[in-house]
């Protein structure tokens, strides 16, 4: 019996967010361009004794290789915790108690989705755990559990680059041709998500410039084509607005950020900083100016379309 369990899943960033009008669930309707990139998560299972009934998580602990958050996230409400729970709970198999072991490298509460990453790494390691001691669910039940933790886990469980309606968790595979690569910067000035909604319902009702950009299809084309220059141009996100309005330091690093690169837009609700460069060594010398110019900020470089998740391989 394998007695140690790896998955991993990417971070994402949005290259375009379009947000619709409110829902009665509270919910708003997205059109959102999802794209995975190799900043990965990495969740371990380590297993302890025989099979058990009852709860399947022991324990939990994350090593930070980003800033570390003021408040514990270690508890039975972390989505990596909650995601084996369900598997084993779906499954309907006992298997050994289980230590959660997650190392963190996507900026926690950034807009990049680690925690969903998170939930789709235990998702996948739950699932083999289960195969050990029974049938492992079918990719459709993994699918179902994803959505029931987050609008955001089903993507980072798939991966690439996608189309997001719904929630944004109902996904189609979109083409794109040749890799795209990213400076992130975080400010570490948090936005709540929920929020960003709500403002911009509010800041819509007096900027009539503010309407739903809901059709992706000059991106869709730009990515077939490969080009960067024409990627950058179709890049958009709704929450960009009340993310400036909540935090007004936003407006200066994207102008630094657009200065060092091709293009720069606000991640999901932010407050991270995505900037589009052209090639790998333009990346890597706009991380280095952005640093300089923003100390204290957390920036790291990366690039996609990258793998969903996935048990055994880590990066």
């Amino acid at each position: 019996m394998v007695r140690e369990i790896v998955a991993s899943a990417p971070g994402k960033v949005n290259l375009h967010l379009g947000v619709g009008e409110a829902r009665t669930d509270g919910y708003h309707d997205l059109v959102s361009v999802f794209h995975a990139v190799d900043r990965r998560e990495v969740v371990r299972l380590l297993l302890d004794g025989d099979p058990v009934a009852g709860p399947a998580v022991e324990s939990m602990h994350t090593t930070f290789f980003v800033d570390e958050p003021d408040e514990d996230i270690d508890g039975p409400n972390n989505l990596a915790w909650r995601a084996v729970e369900a598997v084993v709970a779906r499954a309907g198999v006992a298997v050994p108690r289980v230590r959660i072991e997650v190392d963190k490298h996507v900026f926690v509460a950034g807009g990049m989705a680690g925690g969903s990453a998170d939930a789709a790494a235990a998702l996948v390691a739950a699932n083999a755990l289960v195969a050990q001691f029974g049938e492992p669910l079918p990719d459709e039940a993994l699918h179902e559990i994803a959505a029931s933790l987050g609008a955001d886990v089903p993507f980072s469980l798939m991966g690439g680059t996608a189309l997001g309606t719904g929630r944004g968790d109902e996904l189609v595979e979109m083409l794109s041709r040749g890799r795209l690569h990213w400076v992130f910067i975080n400010p570490k000035i948090g936005i709540n998500t929920s929020g960003a909604f709500s403002l911009l319902d509010d800041l819509r009702h007096g900027n009539p410039a503010l309407v739903p950009h809901l059709d992706a299809t000059e991106l869709s084309q730009a990515l077939t084509s490969g080009d960067v220059a024409r990627v950058a141009a179709a890049l958009h996100n709704d929450l960009e607005a009340p993310a400036l309005s909540m935090r007004p330091v936003l407006k200066r690093v994207l102008g630094v950020a657009a200065e060092a690169g091709r293009r720069a837009v606000v991640s999901g609700s932010g407050p991270t900083v995505a900037v589009l460069c052209d090639d790998a060594n333009a990346a890597r010398f706009a991380a280095e100016h952005l640093a300089e110019q923003f100390d204290g900020y957390e920036v790291f470089v990366a690039e996609g379309p990258d793998h969903g998740a996935v048990v055994g391989k880590v990066g």
